[in-house]
């Protein structure tokens, strides 16, 4: 993998960090129903992971030479807490695949902090899943 290559899906996972920041605070100010109280914190507990995880990929960009992206993917609509916690669910899940094929091509450029940290990344993510998926289960 060339540098080029690298820096362009690392500013793809970017612009999903940015999706999952405006995705939880936007679902969290939205959110309603006797569950309000809990999801509101669920989502806002989100948020720094999410922020931290974009910083380090801004960073990273930067230091292979690259310009960090300033655009988010779009922010799925959803009306209803339980519409909201699946497409919160599919972002995660698709973060998981994205940093697990990123780390792979880190191996392959020979960045092994960048691996380490992806993997690390994975694991955030991977918990963020989970948590939503039991959310989810046995929602009446």
């Amino acid at each position: 993998m060339d540098k080029q290559a690298l820096i362009d899906a690392l500013n793809e996972d970017l612009s999903g960090e940015l999706q999952a920041i405006i995705q939880y605070l936007t679902y969290s100010s939205r959110v309603t129903g006797p569950w309000r109280p809990q999801l509101v914190t669920f989502m806002q507990a989100e948020i720094p992971d999410e922020l931290g995880h974009a910083q380090f990929l801004a960073d990273k960009i930067a230091s292979l030479g690259g310009v960090p992206t300033t655009t988010a993917r779009a922010v799925p609509d959803a009306a209803d807490p339980h519409s909201m916690l699946e497409a919160i669910l599919e972002a995660e899940r698709g973060a998981i695949k994205g940093y697990t094929e990123r780390a792979k091509q880190a191996e392959e450029y020979g960045d092994k902090g960048l691996t380490v940290q992806l993997e690390n990344m994975i694991l955030d993510e991977t918990g963020h899943a989970e948590e939503t998926a039991k959310l989810l289960k046995n929602w009446q």
